[in-house]
């Protein structure tokens, strides 16, 4: 999309699925890591700089069929998250909770509930997303970060409501800050990991030389956007230089 960055999270194992996120290229984002047990199989994680601070924005989906390992790891990923100002937002599928009277029944959406009150956290989506259940939902850390949460028809052959919702926060006109690729830190080991759990065969079948370039270029980039982390680049010193006079004067008391 022409202004916007994208940050994804494909799913591993077959092709389709996966998460993606798009921030406009006038806002100073950057993807994130956390800690290993919260490393979700369907989540992307951002920081977005406003002024003085940061606002974590996450994108989820847990799937209907989730294990117990990647369900916890998606406890972990919130309740790390949840210590700083931000946003978790996407398709949980817990839909036996009610939200509006913070009831569920259930065990795993009871455990959900309980997460989620334990954070303090903030839900915004009080209408059904899919049918008559709330599958989509919207968090914060504060509940003045999201207003005017509507719920509209779905996009496309989707069967889930689109959610449409304004983030309010704090920051600066004309703050540009640049953001560079810390090469030497990246996680090679990870890249390979990734790289080699791809089906080649399949995906690169009866494809022409241009469409292979382009799909390997795609995953290059997007290891490289997963695992090489981003450093703020410092401003550069200008160099003040002697004056004429300055450097006269030098010579003169050698």
């Amino acid at each position: 999309m022409t202004g916007y960055v994208m940050f994804r999270k494909d799913r591993l194992g077959r092709r389709g699925g996966g998460v993606i996120l798009y921030i406009k290229e006038s806002i100073q984002a950057y993807e994130i890591k956390l800690e290993k047990e919260a490393e979700c199989e369907e989540a992307v994680w951002c920081n977005i700089v406003t002024g003085k601070s940061t606002l974590t924005v996450g994108l989820v989906y847990r799937s209907p069929n989730i294990s117990m390992e990647e369900n916890e790891k998606i406890h972990n990923a919130i309740k790390e998250v949840s210590k700083r100002d931000c946003i978790i937002m996407g398709d949980f599928n817990h839909g036996h909770i009610q939200w509006t009277s913070l009831q569920s029944t259930g065990r795993e959406d009871q455990e959900f509930l309980n997460l989620v009150q334990d954070s303090f956290l903030s839900e915004h989506v009080l209408e059904a997303t899919r049918g008559e259940n709330v599958l989509d939902i919207v968090l914060s850390s504060q509940k003045e970060f999201v207003d005017n949460v509507k719920i509209c028809e779905p996009l496309g052959c989707s069967d889930h409501n689109q959610i449409h919702f304004i983030i309010k926060v704090k920051g600066e006109r004309n703050r540009k800050i640049r953001y560079r690729k810390t090469f030497h830190k990246g996680r090679y080991k990870d890249m390979r990991e990734y790289l080699a759990k791809i089906d080649w065969n399949n995906t690169l079948k009866n494809k022409t030389a241009t469409e292979c370039w382009n799909i390997l270029k795609s995953e290059i980039d997007c290891v490289v956007d997963k695992f090489v982390p981003l450093k703020k680049q410092g401003k550069r010193s200008k160099k003040k230089h002697l004056s004429k006079e300055a450097i006269r004067k030098i010579k003169s008391s050698k």
